[in-house]
């Protein structure tokens, strides 16, 4: 499971110009994708991670600061470019296996206390954010 972690003032996600998702202030945007290999242990490590990192003002983590999170599927997180000019999608989980993993890191978020909002898994979705910092950082487990 990999993640793409953004800390943003606010961010939203829409979907044919429906707002699915938003969060209004401070916190994290999270473009996840899932490997063929990623499981239960994958969804817990990563949930640690998301809200664990100290990487909010004042080194706060999203626990730490009540921040929220926006979860956004994407797939694109495990192209591969080393070869050619046309990338590579084959690392990335089929829907049927990343949508449940996608769901349950949601649900161990929200358990471990995290204000989450979400995209829609497998919709063409725009994403608006400003990047806090600005600040991104790849987080593989």
């Amino acid at each position: 499971m990999r993640a793409v972690l953004q800390r943003v003032t606010h961010a939203e996600v829409t979907v044919e110009g429906e707002t699915v998702g938003a969060i209004d202030r401070p916190g994290l945007v999270a473009l996840v994708g899932v490997t063929h290999e990623d499981g239960a242990e994958q969804v817990a490590a990563m949930a640690r991670k998301i809200g664990e990192l100290r990487i909010l003002a004042d080194e706060q983590s999203v626990l730490d600061a009540g921040a929220p999170v926006l979860v956004v599927s994407q797939f694109t997180v495990y192209g591969s470019t080393r070869k050619g000019r046309r990338p590579s999608w084959s690392a990335a989980a089929p829907g049927q296996v990343a949508e449940p993993l996608i769901e349950d890191l949601v649900a161990a978020l929200v358990a471990a206390g995290v204000e989450v909002a979400t995209g829609r898994f497998g919709a063409m979705m725009q994403v608006s954010l400003v990047n806090d910092g600005p600040f991104t950082v790849v987080v593989d487990v």
